[in-house]
C-alpha cells in the first residue's frame, strides 16, 4: 500500500505557507487556509512527470486519447456517471470556468443566485463580472446545513435570477447533497428557467457512507446545466492548472466553443495533462490514504475541541477536506480576525469571507496537513479563546 508523505512546504514558494500577505497583510502564520494539502502527490504522478521531465523536450503537446479515457473510466467507476468525450472543454482552473460561464450565460446586471455561506469566489465571479449577486443562506440546525428552497425559490423569482452556481459538495459546510435535494433545487431552476453551473470540484473527498451524485446523472436538466471538475483537490495537483468542463448539450456547447475561441484558452500545460491522466489511472490507492488521514484529522479536531472548547459548533464533516467551525460562543464577530490571526498566529478563512458578516463567528479549517499541525491548530484555539 502506499505511504502517504507528509511535506514540510516552508520554503518553496508555496501560497499557503510563504505567501500570506496578500490574504493576511503578514506572513509567518501557521497556515491552515487554502484548500491545498501538504501531502506528496501520488507515486504514479511523480513517476509520469519525471519521465516527460526526462524527454528533456517540452514542446507543442498533443492531448492523448488516454487523457479523456482517464477521467471517463474514472467518473464511470466511481460516481456511476457516463460521460462522452464530446463533452469535455478544458478550463485552467474551475474558479477560470465559472468566471467564463457567468460572462457566457449571463448580461451585465442580470442576477445570480449563491447559497452562503459558499466559497468566496463564487461571490467575487458575480460581483467581478459586474452582475448582481442574490444570496439564499442555507438553514444551520445545530452546525447542520440544509437548503432552505422556499427563500431560494422566492429570490430566483423576484430578483428575476437568470444563473444558479452550485457547490456540490458544498464548501464551506461539507454537505454533499443528497440525490432527491438536488431534484429538488434542480427543479425549481428549470421552472423558472435558470442556468446551472454545478461546481464538484470535491467530488471525490467523501466520508463515512455519503454519496455524491454528479449534477449531469440527471438528464432531464442537461439543457440547463454544466458541469466543473478537476484532479486539483482531488490529487493535489492545483499547480497543473487543468480543470475539466463537462457540457452534455449542444447547445450550451455551441456557447462555450464560441467563447473560449474568442478569448484563445483552448487547452492547457503538458505538465498538467500528464498529471491528471496518472492520477486518474493509478490514483485510487493513494487517495483512499488521503481521506484516511483527513477524517482522522477531523475526529480528532472534533474530539479535542468538543474538551477545550466544548460551546465551538464543528459542522459534521461528509464532504471536503474542509472543516467549518463557530466559534461565536467564546468571541464576537469584530474579534474573530484579532484574536485567531494575531494572537493564535493562525492563518485560516476567515467566515465573513464566506457571504458577508453574519458568518463572522466562523473560521475554516484546512484538514488536508499532518495531525501534528491540526494539534497545534486546536491547542492554540483553545488556549487563547478561553481567556476572550
Amino acid at each position: 500500500m502506499e505511504k502517504l508523505v507528509y511535506v514540510d512546504r516552508r520554503n518553496t514558494n508555496c501560497n499557503k505557507w510563504d505567501g500570506q500577505t496578500g490574504m493576511f497583510g503578514e506572513e509567518g502564520l501557521h497556515a491552515m487556509w487554502v484548500a491545498d494539502m501538504d501531502f506528496k502527490a501520488a507515486s504514479c504522478v511523480i513517476d509520469a512527470l519525471k519521465e516527460y521531465v526526462e524527454s528533456g523536450v517540452y514542446g507543442y503537446y498533443k492531448v492523448p486519447e488516454e487523457y479523456y479515457q482517464s477521467f471517463i473510466n474514472w467518473e464511470r467507476e466511481h460516481h456511476n456517471l457516463v460521460i462522452k468525450k464530446e463533452w469535455i472543454r478544458f478550463s485552467p482552473g474551475v474558479v477560470a470556468g465559472f468566471h467564463w460561464l457567468v460572462q457566457m450565460l449571463t448580461e451585465p446586471g442580470e442576477a445570480v443566485i449563491v447559497n452562503t455561506p459558499v466559497y468566496y469566489p463564487f461571490l467575487n465571479a458575480v460581483k467581478n463580472n459586474n452582475r448582481r449577486l442574490i444570496c439564499s443562506d442555507l438553514i444551520c440546525d445545530g452546525g447542520h446545513y440544509q437548503i432552505n428552497y422556499e427563500d431560494f425559490e422566492k429570490q430566483i423569482d423576484e430578483e428575476h435570477v437568470k444563473l444558479f452556481i452550485l457547490c456540490s459538495p458544498h464548501n464551506p459546510v461539507g454537505r454533499v447533497w443528497k440525490k432527491e435535494e438536488l431534484a429538488k433545487i434542480f427543479e425549481i431552476c428549470r421552472k423558472h428557467q435558470v442556468y446551472i453551473i454545478s461546481d464538484e470540484i470535491h467530488q471525490d473527498l467523501i466520508f463515512g457512507n455519503h454519496q455524491h451524485t454528479p449534477s449531469l446523472c440527471f438528464e432531464e436538466y442537461r439543457d440547463l446545466m454544466v458541469m466543473l471538475a478537476a484532479p486539483s483537490k482531488t490529487f493535489n495537483l492545483a499547480g497543473g492548472q487543468n480543470s475539466i468542463v463537462i457540457i452534455a448539450d449542444e447547445e450550451l456547447r455551441e456557447k462555450w466553443d464560441v467563447y473560449t475561441t474568442g478569448n484563445r484558452v483552448l487547452g492547457g500545460s503538458a505538465f498538467g495533462y500528464i498529471a491528471a491522466q496518472a492520477a486518474y489511472e493509478g490514483g485510487a490507492e493513494w487517495l483512499e490514504q488521503v481521506k484516511k488521514q483527513i477524517y482522522e484529522n477531523f475526529e480528532y479536531l472534533k474530539e479535542e475541541l468538543a474538551k477545550k472548547l466544548p460551546k465551538a459548533v464543528v459542522t459534521p464533516l461528509e464532504g471536503t477536506y474542509l472543516c467549518w467551525v463557530d466559534l461565536g460562543a467564546y468571541i464576537p464577530a469584530e474579534k474573530v480576525k484579532e484574536v485567531v490571526q494575531k494572537k493564535c498566529r493562525l492563518a485560516v478563512d476567515f467566515g465573513d469571507w464566506f457571504g458577508g458578516k453574519r458568518f463572522g463567528t466562523h473560521i475554516r479549517i484546512n484538514l488536508a496537513t499532518s495531525l501534528e499541525n491540526v494539534e497545534i491548530t486546536v491547542n492554540v484555539l483553545a488556549k487563547y479563546l478561553k481567556t476572550v
